[in-house]
């Protein structure tokens, strides 16, 4: 590629939106990555007794803001839904996550984000939207009242 087209590709790169963007049904972003104790799928340093002891299982990271909103206390189950499935697990406050965010690790099978994340290729680099996807954000226990009624 000749020098004088990397500024349009990257123009291009820039300007393009996330396939799929929060809506009425599913108003939060939810973003996957790593977290310090734990590297990509776990499946070492979560036989590392010290690291697992720092972090023993999945949490979703939410902004002071959202778990006001949600009604909420750091520590309570959440549902987070998108539309490729749904898991459950514990609501941490990360005042460095911005209101409307939901980051989740993925280094927990038994909390498998990236199952939840947007599988649409980048057309440049061909790989998976792991970072960004449209997701409903719910108490466990509003949740499982509303199915009730």
């Amino acid at each position: 590629m000749k020098p004088s087209h990397l500024g349009t590709v990257k123009t291009l790169i820039a300007e393009l939106p996330p396939d799929e963007r929060p809506d009425a049904e599913y108003p939060f972003v939810l973003s996957t990555g790593r977290q310090l104790e734990h590297w990509h799928t776990g499946a070492m340093t979560r036989r590392a007794s010290t690291l697992d002891a720092l972090e023993p299982g999945a949490v979703a990271n939410l902004s002071r803001g959202t778990i006001a909103k949600l009604g909420i206390k750091p520590g309570d189950m959440v549902r987070v839904t998108t539309r490729r499935g749904t898991i459950e697990l514990i609501a941490r406050q990360d005042d460095a996550i911005p209101d409307g965010v939901v980051f989740i690790p993925f280094a927990f099978v038994e909390a498998a984000a990236n199952l939840l994340t947007n599988p649409a290729l980048d057309p440049f680099g061909k790989i998976p939207e792991f970072k960004y996807c449209a997701a409903k954000v719910e108490p466990v226990a509003d949740a499982a009242r509303v199915a009730a009624e």
